[in-house]
Protein backbone atom coordinates (compact mmCIF):
# COMPACT_ATOMS: atom_id res chain seq x y z
CA UNK A 1 0.00 0.00 0.00
CA UNK A 2 1.51 3.45 -0.67
CA UNK A 3 0.95 6.94 1.13
CA UNK A 4 -1.89 8.86 1.25
CA UNK A 5 -2.43 11.33 -1.87
CA UNK A 6 -2.02 14.30 0.26
CA UNK A 7 1.44 13.26 1.42
CA UNK A 8 2.53 12.58 -2.15
CA UNK A 9 1.56 16.52 -2.91
CA UNK A 10 4.19 17.42 -0.51
CA UNK A 11 6.61 16.29 -3.36
CA UNK A 12 4.98 16.16 -6.66
CA UNK A 13 3.98 19.32 -8.76
CA UNK A 14 0.09 20.02 -8.66
CA UNK A 15 -1.21 19.10 -11.98
CA UNK A 16 0.83 15.72 -11.70
CA UNK A 17 -0.69 15.37 -7.87
CA UNK A 18 -3.97 15.78 -10.14
CA UNK A 19 -3.44 13.65 -12.14
CA UNK A 20 -3.05 10.85 -9.49
CA UNK A 21 -6.46 11.94 -8.17
CA UNK A 22 -8.05 8.47 -10.58
CA UNK A 23 -5.43 6.25 -9.46
CA UNK A 24 -6.17 6.95 -5.65
CA UNK A 25 -9.93 6.47 -5.98
CA UNK A 26 -9.67 3.50 -7.54
CA UNK A 27 -7.29 2.32 -4.62
CA UNK A 28 -10.16 2.99 -1.97
CA UNK A 29 -12.63 1.84 -4.26
CA UNK A 30 -11.27 -1.43 -4.08
CA UNK A 31 -10.82 -1.48 -0.19
CA UNK A 32 -14.17 -0.87 -0.46
CA UNK A 33 -14.59 -4.16 -2.41
CA UNK A 34 -12.79 -6.12 0.38
CA UNK A 35 -14.89 -4.96 3.06
CA UNK A 36 -18.07 -5.98 1.24
CA UNK A 37 -16.71 -9.32 0.06
CA UNK A 38 -15.50 -10.06 3.59
CA UNK A 39 -19.01 -9.02 5.06
CA UNK A 40 -21.29 -10.77 3.02
CA UNK A 41 -19.11 -14.15 2.80
CA UNK A 42 -21.21 -14.98 5.89
CA UNK A 43 -24.57 -15.10 4.31
CA UNK A 44 -23.12 -16.59 1.18
CA UNK A 45 -26.05 -19.04 0.14
CA UNK A 46 -22.91 -21.64 -0.37
CA UNK A 47 -21.35 -21.30 2.73
CA UNK A 48 -20.28 -24.09 4.41
CA UNK A 49 -22.13 -25.38 7.73
CA UNK A 50 -19.47 -24.59 10.74
CA UNK A 51 -17.57 -27.73 12.69
CA UNK A 52 -15.02 -28.64 14.71
CA UNK A 53 -12.03 -25.88 14.85
CA UNK A 54 -8.97 -27.99 13.70
CA UNK A 55 -11.19 -30.39 11.50
CA UNK A 56 -9.91 -29.98 8.16
CA UNK A 57 -10.29 -28.08 5.53
CA UNK A 58 -10.60 -25.55 7.57
CA UNK A 59 -12.78 -23.33 5.84
CA UNK A 60 -13.52 -20.63 8.21
CA UNK A 61 -10.32 -18.81 7.55
CA UNK A 62 -12.92 -17.86 4.44
CA UNK A 63 -15.91 -18.16 6.56
CA UNK A 64 -15.29 -17.03 9.74
CA UNK A 65 -19.04 -16.65 10.88
CA UNK A 66 -21.85 -18.82 8.96
CA UNK A 67 -25.68 -17.48 9.26
CA UNK A 68 -28.11 -19.92 8.33
CA UNK A 69 -29.95 -16.14 6.61
CA UNK A 70 -28.53 -16.48 3.21
CA UNK A 71 -28.65 -14.04 0.30
CA UNK A 72 -28.43 -15.86 -3.59
CA UNK A 73 -26.94 -12.59 -4.79
CA UNK A 74 -23.90 -12.46 -2.61
CA UNK A 75 -22.49 -15.37 -4.32
CA UNK A 76 -22.54 -13.46 -7.58
CA UNK A 77 -20.85 -10.41 -5.79
CA UNK A 78 -18.34 -12.94 -4.42
CA UNK A 79 -17.39 -14.82 -7.21
CA UNK A 80 -17.10 -11.61 -9.45
CA UNK A 81 -14.91 -9.74 -7.24
CA UNK A 82 -13.11 -12.71 -7.03
CA UNK A 83 -11.96 -12.43 -10.35
CA UNK A 84 -10.20 -9.40 -10.51
CA UNK A 85 -10.18 -6.92 -6.96
CA UNK A 86 -6.77 -8.35 -5.38
CA UNK A 87 -4.74 -8.51 -9.24
CA UNK A 88 -6.23 -5.05 -9.70
CA UNK A 89 -4.87 -4.21 -5.77
CA UNK A 90 -1.47 -5.89 -6.84
CA UNK A 91 -1.72 -3.65 -10.46
CA UNK A 92 -2.44 -0.51 -8.46
CA UNK A 93 0.36 -1.18 -5.74
CA UNK A 94 3.00 -1.28 -8.48
CA UNK A 95 2.30 1.82 -9.99
CA UNK A 96 4.02 4.15 -7.44
CA UNK A 97 7.19 1.88 -6.93
CA UNK A 98 9.04 3.16 -10.09
CA UNK A 99 8.99 6.61 -8.85
CA UNK A 100 10.17 5.45 -4.93
CA UNK A 101 13.13 3.02 -6.83
CA UNK A 102 14.17 6.08 -8.71
CA UNK A 103 14.13 8.48 -5.25
CA UNK A 104 15.19 6.45 -2.73
CA UNK A 105 17.18 3.62 -4.88
CA UNK A 106 16.99 0.02 -4.04
CA UNK A 107 18.40 -0.03 -0.49
CA UNK A 108 16.03 2.83 0.59
CA UNK A 109 13.20 1.60 -1.19
CA UNK A 110 13.15 -2.13 0.54
CA UNK A 111 14.02 0.02 4.04
CA UNK A 112 10.36 1.75 3.49
CA UNK A 113 8.73 -1.10 2.17
CA UNK A 114 9.83 -3.10 5.24
CA UNK A 115 8.15 -0.37 7.35
CA UNK A 116 4.89 0.06 5.87
CA UNK A 117 4.37 -3.57 4.97
CA UNK A 118 6.49 -5.73 7.07
CA UNK A 119 5.43 -3.89 10.75
CA UNK A 120 1.60 -3.80 9.84
CA UNK A 121 1.87 -7.71 8.30
CA UNK A 122 3.55 -8.44 11.81
CA UNK A 123 0.25 -6.69 13.45
CA UNK A 124 -2.48 -8.07 11.13
CA UNK A 125 -0.81 -11.74 11.54
CA UNK A 126 0.01 -12.06 15.11
CA UNK A 127 -2.75 -9.90 16.52
CA UNK A 128 -5.43 -8.98 14.31
CA UNK A 129 -6.19 -12.29 12.54
CA UNK A 130 -6.73 -14.25 16.38
CA UNK A 131 -8.80 -11.09 17.43
CA UNK A 132 -10.82 -11.55 14.17
CA UNK A 133 -11.25 -15.62 14.03
CA UNK A 134 -12.38 -15.91 17.97
CA UNK A 135 -16.34 -15.63 17.01
CA UNK A 136 -15.13 -18.93 14.10
CA UNK A 137 -13.75 -20.15 17.62
CA UNK A 138 -17.02 -19.79 19.42
CA UNK A 139 -19.45 -21.32 16.48
CA UNK A 140 -17.61 -23.73 16.54
CA UNK A 141 -18.62 -24.68 19.92
CA UNK A 142 -15.37 -23.67 21.73
CA UNK A 143 -15.32 -22.67 25.15
CA UNK A 144 -15.75 -19.11 25.75
CA UNK A 145 -11.98 -19.09 27.43
CA UNK A 146 -8.98 -17.24 25.59
CA UNK A 147 -6.79 -19.85 26.84
CA UNK A 148 -8.27 -22.79 25.35
CA UNK A 149 -8.41 -20.46 22.53
CA UNK A 150 -5.13 -19.64 22.50
CA UNK A 151 -4.58 -23.66 22.85
CA UNK A 152 -6.55 -25.00 20.09
CA UNK A 153 -4.88 -21.73 17.68
CA UNK A 154 -1.18 -22.93 18.55
CA UNK A 155 -1.79 -26.39 17.33
CA UNK A 156 -3.33 -25.25 14.15
CA UNK A 157 -0.91 -26.75 11.35
CA UNK A 158 -0.99 -23.17 10.27
CA UNK A 159 -1.12 -19.42 11.39
CA UNK A 160 -4.22 -17.93 9.85
CA UNK A 161 -3.63 -14.27 9.15
CA UNK A 162 -6.96 -13.58 7.71
CA UNK A 163 -6.03 -10.46 4.53
CA UNK A 164 -2.67 -9.56 6.12
CA UNK A 165 -1.45 -12.22 3.45
CA UNK A 166 -1.91 -9.33 0.40
CA UNK A 167 0.77 -7.75 2.57
CA UNK A 168 3.86 -9.88 2.84
CA UNK A 169 3.18 -10.77 -1.30
CA UNK A 170 3.56 -7.33 -1.54
CA UNK A 171 6.75 -7.08 0.48
CA UNK A 172 8.16 -10.35 -1.47
CA UNK A 173 6.75 -8.35 -5.07
CA UNK A 174 8.69 -5.18 -3.84
CA UNK A 175 12.19 -7.65 -3.31
CA UNK A 176 11.56 -8.45 -6.52
CA UNK A 177 11.73 -5.20 -8.15
CA UNK A 178 14.04 -3.51 -5.71
CA UNK A 179 16.30 -6.79 -7.38
CA UNK A 180 15.37 -6.34 -10.92
CA UNK A 181 15.88 -2.49 -10.71
CA UNK A 182 19.58 -3.08 -8.78
CA UNK A 183 20.61 -6.28 -11.62
CA UNK A 184 19.64 -4.32 -14.83
CA UNK A 185 19.27 -0.79 -14.15
CA UNK A 186 17.89 0.31 -17.61
CA UNK A 187 14.94 -1.89 -17.33
CA UNK A 188 12.32 0.42 -15.36
CA UNK A 189 13.04 3.20 -17.66
CA UNK A 190 12.71 0.84 -20.95
CA UNK A 191 9.35 0.01 -19.38
CA UNK A 192 8.63 3.27 -18.96
CA UNK A 193 9.59 4.45 -22.62
CA UNK A 194 7.26 1.15 -23.78
CA UNK A 195 4.00 1.83 -21.53
CA UNK A 196 4.41 5.89 -22.14
CA UNK A 197 2.46 4.79 -25.95
CA UNK A 198 -0.05 2.70 -24.12
CA UNK A 199 -1.89 6.28 -23.85
CA UNK A 200 -2.64 6.32 -27.18
CA UNK A 201 -3.34 2.12 -27.74
CA UNK A 202 -4.41 0.49 -24.52
CA UNK A 203 -5.02 -2.16 -26.24
CA UNK A 204 -1.49 -3.28 -26.77
CA UNK A 205 -1.45 -3.17 -22.84
CA UNK A 206 -4.32 -5.19 -22.57
CA UNK A 207 -3.42 -8.15 -25.19
CA UNK A 208 0.58 -8.05 -23.58
CA UNK A 209 -1.42 -8.29 -19.52
CA UNK A 210 -3.25 -11.21 -21.06
CA UNK A 211 -1.07 -12.77 -22.50
CA UNK A 212 1.31 -12.90 -19.63
CA UNK A 213 -1.26 -13.65 -17.36
CA UNK A 214 -1.99 -16.91 -19.18
CA UNK A 215 1.62 -17.81 -19.35
CA UNK A 216 2.21 -17.39 -15.84
CA UNK A 217 -1.49 -19.05 -14.44
CA UNK A 218 -2.81 -21.68 -16.95
CA UNK A 219 -0.25 -24.10 -16.39
CA UNK A 220 -0.24 -23.74 -12.50
CA UNK A 221 -3.55 -24.24 -12.68
CA UNK A 222 -3.29 -27.09 -13.97
CA UNK A 223 -0.98 -28.81 -11.87
CA UNK A 224 -2.83 -27.98 -8.64
CA UNK A 225 -5.85 -28.92 -6.91
CA UNK A 226 -8.56 -26.52 -7.31
CA UNK A 227 -8.08 -23.65 -4.92
CA UNK A 228 -4.80 -24.58 -3.18
CA UNK A 229 -3.07 -22.37 -0.94
CA UNK A 230 0.30 -22.96 0.34
CA UNK A 231 0.35 -22.34 3.69
CA UNK A 232 3.47 -21.96 6.33
CA UNK A 233 3.15 -20.24 9.22
CA UNK A 234 1.28 -17.17 9.12
CA UNK A 235 2.65 -16.94 5.08
CA UNK A 236 -0.34 -17.71 3.11
CA UNK A 237 -1.24 -17.50 -0.26
CA UNK A 238 -3.24 -19.12 -3.54
CA UNK A 239 -0.79 -21.05 -5.05
CA UNK A 240 -2.11 -21.34 -8.45
CA UNK A 241 -2.31 -17.39 -8.54
CA UNK A 242 1.10 -16.18 -7.11
CA UNK A 243 2.54 -15.73 -10.53
CA UNK A 244 -0.83 -13.75 -11.91
CA UNK A 245 -0.52 -11.40 -9.08
CA UNK A 246 3.45 -10.75 -9.86
CA UNK A 247 2.24 -10.61 -13.42
CA UNK A 248 0.29 -7.71 -12.08
CA UNK A 249 2.38 -6.16 -9.40
CA UNK A 250 5.17 -5.47 -12.93
CA UNK A 251 2.12 -4.70 -14.68
CA UNK A 252 1.58 -1.83 -12.43
CA UNK A 253 5.26 -0.89 -11.91
CA UNK A 254 5.76 -1.27 -16.17
CA UNK A 255 2.92 1.37 -16.28
CA UNK A 256 3.87 3.79 -13.62
CA UNK A 257 8.17 3.91 -14.68
CA UNK A 258 5.86 5.87 -17.81
CA UNK A 259 5.04 8.17 -15.02
CA UNK A 260 1.22 7.87 -12.76
CA UNK A 261 -0.86 10.27 -14.94
CA UNK A 262 0.69 9.24 -18.01
CA UNK A 263 0.57 6.07 -20.20
CA UNK A 264 -2.25 3.94 -19.55
CA UNK A 265 -2.99 5.78 -16.43
CA UNK A 266 -3.57 9.57 -18.75
CA UNK A 267 -6.91 11.03 -17.85
CA UNK A 268 -6.70 12.23 -21.19
CA UNK A 269 -5.65 8.95 -22.73
CA UNK A 270 -7.13 6.19 -24.88
CA UNK A 271 -9.07 4.54 -22.31
CA UNK A 272 -10.36 7.25 -20.68
CA UNK A 273 -11.87 8.77 -23.55
CA UNK A 274 -13.24 4.93 -24.90
CA UNK A 275 -14.21 4.16 -21.49
CA UNK A 276 -17.88 2.63 -22.68
CA UNK A 277 -15.81 0.10 -24.93
CA UNK A 278 -14.80 -1.55 -21.74
CA UNK A 279 -17.53 -1.63 -20.01
CA UNK A 280 -18.98 -4.37 -22.80
CA UNK A 281 -15.70 -6.32 -22.32
CA UNK A 282 -16.23 -7.84 -18.96
CA UNK A 283 -19.69 -9.02 -19.93
CA UNK A 284 -18.65 -12.25 -22.21
CA UNK A 285 -15.45 -12.72 -20.13
CA UNK A 286 -17.76 -12.95 -17.12
CA UNK A 287 -20.14 -14.99 -18.27
CA UNK A 288 -17.61 -17.46 -19.50
CA UNK A 289 -16.24 -17.77 -16.03
CA UNK A 290 -19.18 -18.05 -14.22
CA UNK A 291 -20.27 -20.69 -16.97
CA UNK A 292 -17.07 -22.48 -16.33
CA UNK A 293 -17.64 -22.29 -12.55
CA UNK A 294 -21.21 -23.74 -12.57
CA UNK A 295 -20.28 -26.78 -15.47
CA UNK A 296 -17.10 -27.63 -12.85
CA UNK A 297 -19.76 -28.07 -10.19
CA UNK A 298 -22.49 -29.90 -12.13
CA UNK A 299 -22.93 -33.52 -11.56
CA UNK A 300 -21.01 -34.49 -14.97
CA UNK A 301 -18.36 -31.96 -15.42
CA UNK A 302 -16.08 -32.31 -18.21
CA UNK A 303 -12.25 -33.90 -17.29
CA UNK A 304 -10.05 -31.88 -15.34
CA UNK A 305 -7.65 -31.10 -17.98
CA UNK A 306 -10.32 -29.44 -19.87
CA UNK A 307 -11.92 -27.71 -17.13
CA UNK A 308 -8.72 -26.21 -15.86
CA UNK A 309 -8.05 -24.24 -19.65
CA UNK A 310 -11.09 -23.11 -19.97
CA UNK A 311 -11.22 -21.69 -16.45
CA UNK A 312 -8.28 -20.56 -16.23
CA UNK A 313 -8.50 -18.83 -19.61
CA UNK A 314 -11.43 -17.35 -18.39
CA UNK A 315 -10.12 -16.12 -15.40
CA UNK A 316 -7.26 -14.63 -16.92
CA UNK A 317 -9.85 -12.55 -19.56
CA UNK A 318 -12.58 -11.61 -17.12
CA UNK A 319 -9.44 -10.25 -14.73
CA UNK A 320 -8.29 -8.01 -17.38
CA UNK A 321 -10.95 -6.87 -18.77
CA UNK A 322 -12.85 -5.91 -15.43
CA UNK A 323 -9.71 -4.92 -14.51
CA UNK A 324 -9.34 -2.34 -17.78
CA UNK A 325 -13.13 -1.38 -17.00
CA UNK A 326 -12.68 0.16 -13.41
CA UNK A 327 -9.64 2.14 -14.44
CA UNK A 328 -11.28 3.21 -17.25
CA UNK A 329 -14.52 4.81 -15.33
CA UNK A 330 -11.95 6.20 -12.88
CA UNK A 331 -9.53 7.75 -15.31
CA UNK A 332 -12.57 9.43 -17.21
CA UNK A 333 -14.74 10.65 -14.84
CA UNK A 334 -13.01 11.22 -11.10
CA UNK A 335 -11.01 14.30 -11.55
CA UNK A 336 -11.53 15.80 -7.90
CA UNK A 337 -11.85 14.52 -4.54
CA UNK A 338 -14.73 15.90 -1.99
CA UNK A 339 -14.31 15.80 2.04
CA UNK A 340 -15.02 12.08 1.94
CA UNK A 341 -13.33 10.95 -0.82
CA UNK A 342 -10.39 12.50 0.73
CA UNK A 343 -10.43 10.88 4.19
CA UNK A 344 -11.27 7.21 2.54
CA UNK A 345 -8.32 7.32 0.50
CA UNK A 346 -6.30 8.39 3.48
CA UNK A 347 -7.39 5.91 5.41
CA UNK A 348 -7.93 3.13 2.94
CA UNK A 349 -4.85 1.68 4.32
CA UNK A 350 -5.82 1.19 7.68
CA UNK A 351 -9.29 0.35 6.72
CA UNK A 352 -7.72 -2.51 4.75
CA UNK A 353 -6.10 -3.90 7.86
CA UNK A 354 -8.62 -3.60 10.40
CA UNK A 355 -11.57 -4.27 8.68
CA UNK A 356 -11.69 -7.80 8.99
CA UNK A 357 -12.25 -7.40 12.84
CA UNK A 358 -14.66 -5.66 12.81
CA UNK A 359 -16.72 -7.56 9.76
CA UNK A 360 -16.14 -10.96 12.13
CA UNK A 361 -17.76 -9.69 15.25
CA UNK A 362 -20.26 -8.05 13.92
CA UNK A 363 -21.80 -11.05 11.93
CA UNK A 364 -21.09 -13.06 15.44
CA UNK A 365 -23.38 -10.36 16.96
CA UNK A 366 -26.17 -10.23 14.32
CA UNK A 367 -26.47 -14.17 14.74
CA UNK A 368 -29.44 -13.81 16.40
CA UNK A 369 -31.46 -11.17 14.66
CA UNK A 370 -33.90 -12.26 11.87
CA UNK A 371 -33.53 -9.54 9.49
CA UNK A 372 -32.27 -11.61 6.39
CA UNK A 373 -29.35 -12.56 4.74
CA UNK A 374 -29.20 -9.17 2.28
CA UNK A 375 -30.02 -7.01 5.28
CA UNK A 376 -27.44 -8.35 7.30
CA UNK A 377 -25.02 -8.49 5.15
CA UNK A 378 -25.67 -4.25 4.85
CA UNK A 379 -25.40 -4.01 7.87
CA UNK A 380 -22.19 -5.90 8.69
CA UNK A 381 -20.79 -3.79 5.42
CA UNK A 382 -21.88 -0.37 6.42
CA UNK A 383 -20.63 -1.09 10.38
CA UNK A 384 -17.25 -2.60 9.25
CA UNK A 385 -16.68 0.55 7.51
CA UNK A 386 -17.55 3.19 9.83
CA UNK A 387 -15.85 1.55 12.22
CA UNK A 388 -12.77 0.62 10.98
CA UNK A 389 -12.62 3.88 8.89
CA UNK A 390 -12.22 5.68 13.15
CA UNK A 391 -10.25 3.02 14.32
CA UNK A 392 -7.42 3.94 11.20
CA UNK A 393 -8.36 7.96 11.93
CA UNK A 394 -7.67 8.08 15.80
CA UNK A 395 -4.47 5.38 15.06
CA UNK A 396 -3.07 8.10 12.44
CA UNK A 397 -2.73 10.56 14.81
CA UNK A 398 -0.03 8.52 16.73
CA UNK A 399 3.24 10.13 15.04
CA UNK A 400 4.51 6.19 14.49
CA UNK A 401 1.35 4.44 13.25
CA UNK A 402 0.67 7.67 10.83
CA UNK A 403 3.85 7.40 9.10
CA UNK A 404 2.88 3.29 8.56
CA UNK A 405 -0.67 4.54 7.57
Amino acid sequence: MHAPLKSLQTVIPADVSARNVPVGAVRAFLTLLVVAHHAVLTYHPYAPAPKAFAAPPILWTAFPVVDPQRFGGFSLLTLVNDLFFMSLMFLVSGLFVAGSLRAKGAGGFLRGRALRLGAPFVVGAGLLAPLAYYPAWLQSGGAPSLAAYAKAWTHLPFWPSGPAWFLWVLLAFAAVAAALDRLFPALVPALGRWTQGAARRPGRAFLVLIAASALAYVPLNMALPFGHWTMAGPFLVQTGRIGHYLVYFLAGLACGAAGVGQGLTDPQGALARRWWVWQILPLPAVAAAVATFIIAFSPNPPPKPVLDVAGGLAFVLACASLSFAVLAVFLRFVRRTGPVGASLQANAYGVYLTHYVFTAWLSWLLLPQVWGGLAKGLAVFGGAMALSWLTTMALRRMPLLGRIL
